[in-house]
């Protein structure tokens, strides 16, 4: 095989006859370095009868550990406050500390909101690159099964979904426009609009795939490979360009909900939390999409809560001040109750004779363990559904964290994905966490 005389232009394209262009990933040839390596999922799994789900939640300026963790471990734990506002779901949640991913100092304090999904170290610091996130892991098997392969949610923040290249995926911010297109048929013109999108973004993959072996014979066998990787998943991105075709040709779900209006102000922070639950519950219960993130965004301002004065944020970091403490208390009770009536839902659908919960792992928690101090090491997480065995406080090393990527791995192999390891983990599965099959 020739190796080229001088290096390849990384700017370089795969060019149609007709100007259709697609940008080379990056190879040997195009310089001295030995290139990128590549995260690939090569599993497989078959179709199931009751599909499962995956719902992420990340609170973005953490929980008051005093108020959350009972003092002792085990299933006879005394109720917290915070726990209390999810008390009629005991049995069907597992409270976990001692978790973090490792590394998570970063450019500011809030930096590790970027990896809470994904575990990449020191966020945000020169030469940081993200990594995928675990919901795109799982989005990447099983998201051409429904109309949505996943669905990336916030109250006004940043999302918490990442692709594999490191690559923030936008977050919907809107119940409104995310209730339209999961039930809202559009008329005849929009979807042939939407259909005509679809045809050009795959002629552009259809063309210039007749430019690649011409390409393959300047390049040497590792770039060959590379480049064979490269066009394995464009072929991959064709197959779910027509895929998405045959979803927009589909009729939408009937559902017996109005459309919904947004709540524009951002002071009512909880009723804004509890309208895109609402529509979360109603996108598993009619399977439009099966993986979920929901990132919490907090104020840096006052949220309109009966006994809240001080903005948000400043009483996240409260010092340890017995007043802010209490004040903060009444925003994160109604966070946790507001979550509570997400699990009433999610409890009150049947799916195939049992509660959509059963069918759903819901992960519930931050990526700060004490946000007063940014401090990213014992997480809240709480784990409620998806058919575990649940109804104990499970209190890991607090010194010596466990990897939280270790309840990851668990998580996705049971969305079906054939992995042992991701992230930082250091096992596939976690101590106190047990499946019901």
């Amino acid at each position: 095989m020739l190796f080229p005389s001088r290096p390849m232009s990384r700017r370089r394209l795969l060019r149609s006859a007709g100007g259709a262009a697609l940008a080379l990933p990056f190879l040997e040839a195009m310089g001295p370095s030995l290139g990128q390596r590549v995260l690939a999922n090569d599993s497989a799994s078959g179709e199931e009868s009751t599909p499962k789900r995956f719902v992420a939640i990340c609170a973005s300026l953490g929980f008051h550990g005093g108020h959350l963790f009972p003092d002792s471990p085990g299933r006879d734990y005394a109720i917290t406050p915070y726990l209390e506002k999810v008390q009629q779901h005991r049995e069907e949640f597992s409270l976990f500390s001692g978790l973090s991913h490792p590394e998570q100092n970063g450019n500011n304090g809030h930096a590790s909101e970027l990896t809470w999904l994904t575990a990449a170290r020191r966020p945000g610091l020169a030469g940081f690159r993200n990594t995928i996130s675990l919901d795109q892991l799982i989005a990447n098997q099983i998201g051409l099964k429904t109309r949505f392969p996943f669905l990336a949610l916030t109250t006004g923040g940043q999302s918490l979904s990442w692709t594999a290249s490191g690559v923030e995926i936008p977050a919907q911010h809107s119940p409104a426009k995310l209730f339209s297109a999961m039930f809202v048929d559009g008329k005849p013109h929009e979807v042939e609009a939407d259909l005509d999108r679809l045809r050009r973004g795959r002629s552009v993959l259809d063309t210039v795939a007749a430019r690649a072996n011409s390409l393959k014979r300047e390049l040497v066998i590792r770039d060959q490979r590379k480049l064979d990787e490269y066009l394995l998943s464009v072929r991959d991105l064709e197959s779910r360009l027509q895929q998405s075709e045959g979803w927009v040709r589909r009729p939408k779900p009937i559902v017996d909900e109005q459309p919904l209006s947004d709540i524009n102000d951002k002071a009512l922070a909880i009723e804004r939390q509890k309208l895109m639950y609402r529509t979360i519950a109603l996108a598993l219960q009619t399977d439009s999409t099966r993986t979920i993130t929901f990132q919490l965004a907090g104020l840096n301002s006052v949220p309109q809560i009966p006994g809240v004065q001080s903005d948000w944020h400043g009483l996240s970091h409260h010092g340890k001040d017995p007043e802010k403490i209490a004040e903060l208390k009444r925003i994160e009770a109604a966070e946790w109750e507001a979550f509570g009536e997400f699990l009433d839902q999610l409890k009150s659908i049947q799916e195939d004779g049992q509660p959509l919960l059963d069918q759903t792992a819901v992960m519930f928690g931050s990526n700060l363990g004490n946000a007063s101090a940014h401090d990213w090491r014992n997480l809240p997480i709480l784990l409620a559904g998806g058919g575990y065995r649940h109804g104990q406080y499970v209190a890991h090393d607090a010194a010596n964290n466990t990897p939280l990527c270790n309840l990851y791995v668990e998580l996705a192999q049971r969305m079906g994905l054939e992995i042992d390891a991701f992230g930082s983990s250091t096992s596939a599965g976690i101590d106190g966490l047990k499946s019901t099959t």
